[in-house]
């Protein structure tokens, strides 16, 4: 999974990078220091994955991981070349979600780039801007698209699709928001990887005092919260600064510390709940002696193409699963127990599989 980190300046997207990946990604309070996207590779947090690996004594666990893409903050006008212009929006076309940092927070020590804190304006701003990058990318295909409409249906239907989403960009209206009418549509517009196609998680990024009741007595962060309700997106309310305190603790300290402050899970624990529930994603695990590892999947995935995520064999000489809720495994110790107490499932082709679910693959190639 690949989440692209956006935001206006001074709104604590790189001290969020930062805390996430700890890559060092600088973090400063004048607009425009990150200059080059910053990626960082992150574990997701998964405790039957060491539970697991403890039981079976495995030499490797392996967590499933999210990959972030930080850029640096746009401002009004972007689109147009302002600030460090439009070239940036180009390293998050490939994201699978986009993570839009939200100041919600007042501090007369941070300057906000437009002079006040206004987390709705600041959505808009951006909205705006990925609007006018879509275009842009959208002007070109037409240009393409247009020369062979004259002597191909494909290419005139494809072309009255595109002039369809222009006026509707034009309109201030995010591609996400258009009606689709059929399969050729929706296998367009995947093509095009718009931005405002991409499903959004808003981090509302809160002062350390907003943290304990989750941001429910911060007004603006109950602004964020209906807005991303009205255009069925996630929200995670985080302290891009507490963030940064916690990713220098190891696993005690870090415990410790969330406890203090009343929190039962860190702002990475918020944004991967967020992020698989936004994009329908679930994980299945493998376990044995050699590995125990997390594989991510879409929720709706049947055993031969969650075997196929492992390797392309495992799916095309695919003969059966053995399947074993993880908590039964645990409980019981070892494969051979839960399979004398009932508890393993030989499964088929036609078996969906469940989050959490520790597979064994039968295959012939």
């Amino acid at each position: 999974m690949k989440l692209g980190i956006i935001g206006l300046p001074n709104v604590g997207k790189s001290t969020l990078f930062n805390s996430l990946t700890k890559a060092g990604a600088e973090s400063a309070n004048y607009p425009f220091c990150t200059i080059d996207p910053n990626v960082g590779v992150v574990a997701v947090p998964d405790e039957r994955l060491e539970l697991l690996g403890n039981m079976y004594h495995s030499k490797k666990v392996t967590p499933a991981v999210i990959e972030f893409v930080d850029i640096a903050g746009l401002v009004k006008g972007a689109s147009k070349g302002e600030g460090l212009g439009n070239q940036f929006l180009s390293n998050i076309r490939e994201v699978d979600a986009i993570v839009h940092v939200v100041r919600c927070f007042e501090d007369g020590n941070v300057v906000h780039v437009d002079g006040s804190v206004n987390p709705l304006r600041d959505i808009e701003t951006i909205n705006f801007e990925l609007i006018f990058s879509d275009l842009e990318v959208l002007e070109r295909r037409l240009a393409k698209v247009v020369k062979a409409a004259r002597m191909d249906k494909a290419a005139a239907k494809e072309q009255a699709f595109l002039e369809r989403i222009k006026a509707h960009l034009e309109s201030g209206k995010q591609a996400k928001t258009m009606e689709i009418t059929d399969e050729d549509e929706l296998a367009f517009m995947r093509e095009y990887n718009f931005l405002t196609w991409k499903p959004v998680i808003y981090g509302a990024n809160v002062s350390e005092d907003d943290l304990a009741d989750d941001g429910a007595s911060n007004t603006k962060v109950a602004e964020v919260r209906r807005f991303a309700e009205g255009e069925k997106s996630e929200v995670f309310v985080i302290c891009a600064q507490i963030e940064q305190e916690i990713s220098e603790l190891d696993d005690d300290e870090k415990a410790m510390f969330l406890e203090d402050l009343g929190l039962k899970e860190s702002g990475l624990e918020k944004l991967v709940r967020a992020s698989y529930s936004l994009l329908g994603l679930m994980s299945f695990l493998t376990a044995g002696e050699d590995e125990t590892r997390a594989w991510t999947i879409r929720i709706g995935t049947k055993a031969p193409q969650a075997a196929g995520k492992i390797h392309s064999d495992f799916e095309r000489g695919f003969i059966k699963a053995e399947v074993v809720n993880y908590k039964n495994l645990l409980e019981h110790g070892s494969l051979a127990a839960a399979r004398e107490k009932g508890l393993v499932g030989i499964e088929g082709k036609d078996y969906v599989v469940q989050d959490g679910d520790v597979i064994l693959f039968r295959f012939n190639v």
